[in-house]
């Protein structure tokens, strides 16, 4: 069902879904969503499964015009977007019309939106889930390549609802504030002095433009471990490493899965959704995360995939 043709790609825009599980050991890695949290709301204002597939827009500018009625969900960082030229805000579900245009601009704070369809943009599947890796060649309408002018999305056929939910105003993040990153340190934070410690909890950190999905490289005060010659091993995501040139990289949805610099920890799932949303020039500040504290961010993640049915 041909809902959406794409007038301009922006920036880069590519189909995601909630990931690529299962497949590691085969070098394969997640993808799908940067910002689960803009992702579950979409397709929730839509009563979507919570897996159907939706657009990840990153910094904007793109152009969509619908072929059919369709309903639509948009949530994630305020790309300025307007139907027809009129303005449309984010974090709610609305009505696209056959022939109207869905424009966006550039977002001033945040980085990442979310478009959702109606019943999910139909797509074709590579190893159990539709996300694009550009990496790695998977996903998407072609073989890993983001969205580009002229293609034709189409959705699965799924009742228009007749009336649309709501999102409670405190689940709608502030992009504009300070982002703060706590820190589960693992067993080779042993690798690192405290005094190399110090520095990487007391100094913010800037994102660099060469950030991407595979990564979120900083900008900022070096640290150097006392490990050498590390035997390559599996990386979670949100893990920090610490390769040579001293400067942290936080690995993200797109990384390699095996890697052998040091990694002094990882960041809190609930964290990672928070730095999805992190511009060029933002500054992040690390905190390491005590017992308790620890214990109510595991609930947390918990609470939200319990709450949005996620199958992990």
């Amino acid at each position: 069902m041909p809902s959406l043709i794409v007038i301009n790609p922006g920036i880069l825009s590519l189909i995601q879904d909630l990931g690529r599980y299962g497949v590691a050991q085969q070098g394969v890695t997640q993808g799908g969503a940067m910002d689960l949290h803009a992702f579950c709301w979409a397709n929730y204002l839509l009563s979507n499964d919570s897996n159907a597939a939706q657009l990840e827009l990153t910094v904007g500018l793109a152009c969509f015009e619908a072929l059919d009625d369709c309903q639509c969900a948009l949530t994630g960082a305020d790309m300025a977007a307007t139907i027809d030229g009129q303005p449309i805000s984010p974090w709610q579900a609305f009505s696209l019309n056959k022939g109207q245009r869905l424009q966006f601009g550039a977002a001033k704070h945040g980085l990442r939106a979310y478009l959702a369809i109606r019943g999910g943009f139909d797509v074709p599947k590579v190893l159990g889930s539709a996300a694009t890796v550009m990496r790695e060649q998977l996903g998407g309408l072609i073989p890993g390549q983001p969205l580009a002018k002229n293609d034709v999305l189409e959705r699965y056929h799924a009742p228009l609802l007749t009336t649309y939910s709501t999102i409670p105003s405190e689940y709608i993040p502030d992009y504009s504030a300070n982002i703060v990153l706590h820190v589960i340190e693992g067993y080779q934070a042993e690798s690192f002095t405290p005094q190399q410690k110090t520095l990487f909890y007391h100094n913010p950190y800037q994102v660099m433009s060469t950030s991407d999905r595979m990564g979120c490289h900083l900008q900022g005060t070096r640290i150097k471990g006392l490990a050498t010659g590390l035997i390559s091993q599996p990386i979670a995501v949100g893990a920090i490493q610490i390769p040579s040139d001293g400067l942290p990289i936080i690995l993200l949805n797109d990384r390699q899965t095996l890697g052998g610099y040091p990694i002094l920890g990882c960041i809190t799932r609930m964290d990672l959704l928070r730095l999805a949303q992190a511009k060029p020039n933002d500054k992040v500040q690390f905190k390491v995360v005590d017992t308790q504290l620890l214990k109510h961010y595991q609930q947390q993640w918990m609470d939200f995939c319990h709450f949005f049915t996620l199958p992990f």
